[in-house]
């Protein structure tokens, strides 16, 4: 695999005209941010060697260059899930090749269901801990040489990073809430059993992605952001439908505000 990473990298490299050390993923429903990248290059995965394609509607496949607060970003405008029946290499070989280019630190976003009841429809939580339900890990195999075999994970997410997001927020006058994602394989969405047991088990809120690419930044030695758009919500007794439509139609909502919040934050980390 290593050699796959070196030469997709390599294919990069000699179309980039800026020197990234910020990465930013972009989830459903939140490709806004690309707008605010100024002088931008973009590939389109299709094109980039070894790279997966994304197959989910509202992930548009293309890897961007430019300026974002004033300093050099990559942006992944489209993920890869592991529903989508790529391998946990697949979903998380986009970090590893970031790895490869000088990425230091990496923003993740996500739309995710709210089991907090706390919670309600449009908000934007930080990610301050995770729970990894996958029915596999992205490190399981042969270690490459970017980490530890057994990397620390007491902070997945920087503290450092989180505390400057509510700082922004208390300055831009967002209610940013906090909590810990629960990571799962999906594609259906949960049932109200599974709702519950989530909560149970100390998670905010659920989601389909993230945790892999996380867990993979982390043993690349990259300091981690995650934010959640809240698309859907539980509470006990109370059942409702949910469709990828309306995560959508949720997430697009507060584009603009995630955008703000990612923006200024990498502006001044």
């Amino acid at each position: 695999m290593l050699e796959k990473i070196k030469e997709t990298a390599d294919y990069i490299r000699g179309r980039m005209h800026t020197h990234p050390e910020h990465a930013i993923i972009l989830g459903t429903g939140l490709g806004a941010l690309v707008e605010h990248i100024s002088d931008k290059t973009e590939l389109d995965y299709k094109d980039i060697p070894n790279f997966p394609v994304s197959t989910v509607e509202g992930h548009s496949g293309k890897l961007m260059f430019g300026k974002l607060g004033g300093k050099d970003v990559m942006a992944m405008q489209g993920r890869f899930h592991y529903y989508e029946g790529y391998s946990m290499q697949q979903v998380t070989f986009p970090v590893r090749v970031m790895r490869e280019l000088g990425i230091k630190t990496l923003f993740v976003s996500n739309a995710s269901g709210g089991v907090n009841p706390g919670f309600r429809l449009g908000d934007l939580m930080v990610i301050t801990d995770h729970l990894n339900l996958f029915p596999d890990h992205p490190l399981r195999g042969r270690n490459i040489p970017y980490g530890d075999r057994f990397p620390d994970m007491s902070e997945a997410y920087s503290r450092r990073l989180a505390d400057l997001a509510f700082s922004v927020g208390r300055a831009k006058g967002i209610n940013l809430r906090k909590g810990v994602y629960v990571g799962v394989q999906g594609p259906t969405f949960e049932t109200p059993a599974e709702y519950k047991m989530y909560r149970l088990m100390g998670g905010d809120v659920v989601g389909m992605s993230t945790v892999p690419e996380v867990i993979v930044a982390r043993h690349c030695g990259m300091e981690v952001f995650g934010i959640s758009v809240i698309t859907d919500l539980w509470a006990e007794g109370k059942t409702s439908e949910v469709s990828h439509e309306e995560v959508q139609k949720v997430a697009n909502a507060s584009q603009e505000t995630m955008s703000e919040i990612v923006k200024e934050l990498v502006r001044i980390s």
